[in-house]
């Protein structure tokens, strides 16, 4: 039997839920079990857990038939947990250093008490830490154990029950157990605190409280469902009264109830407008039914909302928010340049279309910020174009992409007036990178961010803490993510990722990438004729290179000597050479021209073209690698700056051990891996295999379907086709050359 239980309950919480059972399983006290609960959770989390739980005997996960409430899931938890105290931690907070450790250490000192109650901070997603106000309630001066009645005041504490331990004995006497609703820690707290004989205290902080930017859970959100409180201080008094020290409490715990009704009252973003009154009027009569005898209000403004609940006088406390409103914005007037800087951004005739109506049959398509008509907005396009002709269809691109626009598509230049009109009027935005500071999300308008890859890199918040972060504006990157109505995913470790990285309220779709159905649909012949294009012989096996940009370089700078390189290789090779967007060379060097072997195909307008033709890529770490491996082929990792990248950048995993395929670090070593026939050999084969599964979860060749239907067409998802098993997939079939390729190559080197 472990000393700790540790409950975790699950619910979209991918993006955190690793680092928090990495906070634990990295204590150094290791007399702990961890009994996690997938609440039916619909993102990846269920596997997370499957997967750390097949690594870690201590891990016990129990899988929900339906999703039932934090509460529940806390319940069903409890009936497996069979340490000596059971600790709750939610699954996006995580466990200081020595936590476990310090708790432990503190159980035993004091005699194995009944509640151990320790500290916490408050964690904030822009690094802000908040240390717990009422800290020094937590002072271990005076008795090592003790009751509520002789320390009443750590009722004040915050009402959670996560900054606690519990005996596990203590908790089947009392019956405890958490309740339906959304306030159940509040029942919880109360009544343990009360009912518990010996309570011990530990000044230190265990629990790192994260404040998700997003909110993260009903508490944070609007809706009625606040209304649970009510139930919730009704269960709480109802407790009281089968107590015989009942009175001792009644006032504490009306103070309680009081200021728990107001907080939800003044906080912005928790109760709708139109329910703001009821449920004042709720909580006077609550107020009046509960006050104690002799009640003594508090002083200042705070006594004064007491009173106002005490008379039902609601208009008294919407007149008294409209005083201090009125003072906010006569103080707030001297801010003008904000209006200055709008009317800047937003010119008067973007502005005057903001108030015309929404048209509901347009929609605007961008990407990379207008400078191409490709990736995934590009594929959305094609498919809507044949779903849904009578939605327009109209590209923002700059001049030297209009004759990208495909037919049938209209255009609007970026910056132009029209560009400003199309996106105030149309009620679909699509694109791959944000649009501009400027843009107003509007009330019925859709923004669906598509994103351009599956990221290695981090990207997001999760850069703040790597040099080339310098300089970014994370506040303004979160307001134009906060427009985003949609979020496109490839695979659950993308959505994971982007629900950290870009913490907004947004729906993750797990439709695949649409710019990657092309690499499931396409035939033999598609891919011959790919070829073609590109003038490649039967006989020539074509590798494509395409390294990632390095925020420490300017411009294209190639990590290898690609004439050299072509040399090795010999006559019946090819290079194709793709630079990254935003490093292409106004020329190339002649000796590369006219070598014919290697070539640049950094304007090729789709680049899912290039990987059809391609018979293995050559990469860095680019997010190529991601949708390459759709196909099914040979990739190859040339990583011979890993150690700068990774520090400059920040990366989600090392590439050079987990990644797609063979790998080089040196210039020669990548040589040898391509002349030896080492990169289609069968270890890059087995590496390949694991990365596809991790990594191609939702792309089968349906994913625009899935977008169109569901976002312009309104369809369900469970309506939409199922994602095909990646065992069951078919890519689209390989390149044919007439003889082996790596033996032409092997042959070429033994005769140099």
């Amino acid at each position: 039997m472990p000393r700790l239980s540790l409950v975790v309950p699950v619910y979209n919480v991918q993006g955190y839920l690793a680092e928090c059972l990495e906070s634990v399983l990295g204590q150094d006290y290791q007399d702990f079990e961890i009994v996690a609960v997938d609440d039916r959770s619909p993102d990846g989390s269920g596997a997370l857990l499957d997967e750390y739980a097949a690594r870690d005997d201590r891990i016990h996960v129990i899988h929900l038939m339906e999703n039932v409430g934090l509460g529940r899931a806390r319940n069903a938890a409890l009936e497996a947990a069979r340490g000596d105290y059971v600790l709750f931690l939610d699954s996006d907070d995580t466990l200081a250093p020595g936590a476990l450790g310090a708790i432990a250490e503190r159980l035993t000192a004091a005699g194995d008490p009944d509640v151990l109650i320790y500290d916490y901070v408050r964690t904030y997603w822009d690094g802000e830490i908040r240390p717990n106000q009422r800290a020094a309630l937590l002072a271990e001066a005076g008795p090592g154990v003790f009751s509520l009645a002789e320390r009443p005041q750590l009722l004040n504490l915050l009402q959670i029950v996560c900054n606690k331990a519990y005996r596990r004995d203590f908790v089947a006497r009392e019956g405890l157990t958490f309740p339906p609703g959304y306030y159940e820690d509040a029942l919880w707290t109360f009544r343990s605190l009360i009912s518990a004989e010996r309570i011990a205290v530990l000044d230190r902080v265990c629990l790192l409280y994260r404040q998700r930017r997003e909110g993260g859970n009903i508490l944070a959100t609007v809706s009625r469902k606040h209304f649970d409180i009510f139930e919730q201080y009704r269960r709480v008094f109802e407790f009281l009264d089968t107590r015989a020290d009942a009175e001792q409490w009644r006032a504490p715990l009306f103070r309680k109830m009081v200021d728990h009704y107001l907080a939800i009252l003044e906080r912005p973003g928790r109760l709708p407008r139109d329910a703001r009154a009821e449920f004042f009027h709720r909580a006077a009569a609550d107020y009046r039914a509960r006050m104690p005898a002799g009640f003594r209000k508090p002083a200042g403004s705070r006594g004064k909302k007491y009173a106002l609940l005490e008379r039902d006088a609601y208009a008294g406390l919407v007149g008294a928010k409209a005083v201090v409103k009125l003072r906010a914005k006569a103080s707030g007037y001297a801010r003008t340049t904000l209006g200055r800087t709008r009317r800047t951004a937003l010119n008067l005739d973007y502005r005057h279309q903001l108030r015309l109506p929404l048209d509901e049959n347009l929609a605007v398509f961008s990407a990379y910020g207008g400078s191409e008509v490709s990736c995934n907005p590009a594929a959305i396009d094609a498919e809507l174009a044949r779903r849904a002709p009578h939605i327009r269809r109209v590209w923002a691109v700059r001049p030297d992409a209009v004759d990208q626009v495909p037919e049938g598509a209209g255009h609007v230049r970026v910056g132009s007036r029209e560009y400003w009109a199309a996106l105030a009027r149309a009620t679909y935005l699509v694109g791959n990178v944000n649009f501009p500071d400027a843009v107003v999300r509007r009330p019925g308008q859709i923004h669906v961010q598509t994103h351009h890859g599956t990221p290695l890199k981090t990207m997001g918040l999760d850069r703040r803490q790597y040099p080339a972060s310098a300089g970014t504006d994370f506040a303004a990157l979160l307001r134009r993510c906060d427009r985003w109505n949609f979020s496109l995913v490839a695979n659950h470790f993308s959505s994971a990722v982007w629900q950290r990285a870009y913490p907004c309220s947004y729906t993750s779709l797990t439709t695949g990438y649409p710019r990657n159905d092309v690499l499931l649909n396409s035939t033999a012949e598609d891919v011959r004729e790919a070829r073609r294009e590109l003038g490649l012989g039967e006989r020539v096996t074509a590798f494509l290179y395409m390294p990632t940009r390095r925020e420490y370089q300017r411009g294209f700078v190639p990590r290898l000597d690609l004439a050299k390189l072509a040399g090795r290789l010999g006559p019946d090779a090819v290079l194709l050479v793709r630079a990254h967007p935003g490093e292409r060379p106004a020329e190339w060097p002649a000796e590369w021209r006219s070598e014919g072997r290697i070539i640049d195909v950094s304007g090729h307008r789709a680049v899912e073209r290039l990987y059809l033709a391609a018979d293995c890529l050559i990469t860095d770490y680019s997010s190529a690698m991601f949708d390459y491996a759709n196909l099914d082929r040979p990739i190859v990792v040339h990583a011979d700056d890993w150690e700068t990248y990774s520090v400059v950048r920040g990366t989600y995993f090392d590439v050079r051990t987990e990644g797609p395929g063979a790998v080089a670090t040196t210039e020669d070593e990548l040589a040898e891996v391509l002349c030896s026939g080492a990169w289609r050999g069968e270890r890059a084969a087995r590496a390949r295999d694991r990365f596809r599964r991790r990594f191609c979860d939702f792309d089968d060749g349906r994913a625009a379907e899935r977008v169109v239907r569901h976002i312009f067409l309104g369809e369900d998802l469970g309506d939409l086709p199922p994602v095909v098993p990646l065992d069951e997939r078919t890519p689209a079939p390989p390149p044919e050359p007439s003889r082996d390729a790596s033996a032409l190559i092997s042959t070429h080197t033994s005769q140099r």
